[in-house]
């Protein structure tokens, strides 16, 4: 699985239109939001950093839900745009998923332990026990 990274609002006019999970990597504002969920048609949920989280308005909030959007905290951890404009999830992280699956383990749980031997957030591997 792959996490599209946007460092920059001039990044979004250029996004594909079939991005499903997008890192927002600066203070977005409900401009830049709106303008994001109008070229991106098929976003799922939207990343952004736990101290631009508390910035977000209640009504673009309400705007995403209503969409059927995630809002998650997280981070890219180590991530070099640079190199690569996706970050991906290892896939050992998606092996222990299913292991743990397997062994009859619930959703939380399972995102709640591998929140600490990943660096992903609880939210973002709620988002991919569902989609597995």
């Amino acid at each position: 699985m792959k996490i599209r990274v946007v460092s920059k609002r001039d990044e979004i006019p250029n996004l594909d239109a079939g991005e499903k999970v997008i890192h927002l990597a600066f203070r977005p504002s409900n401009e830049d939001i709106f303008t994001l969920i109008k070229r991106c048609k098929d976003v799922e949920v939207i990343q952004i950093p736990t101290s631009y989280r508390r910035t977000v308005s209640k009504s673009i909030e309400m705007f995403l839900d209503m969409q059927g959007i995630r809002l998650v905290e997280g981070d890219v951890w180590g991530h070099r745009k640079d190199i690569n404009e996706y970050y991906s999830i290892s896939p050992a992280v998606i092996e222990r998923i299913k292991e743990m699956k397997s062994e009859g383990i619930a959703d939380d749980e399972v995102a709640e332990r591998l929140s600490r031997e990943s660096k992903l957030n609880k939210e973002m591997l709620l988002y991919i026990l569902e989609k597995d």
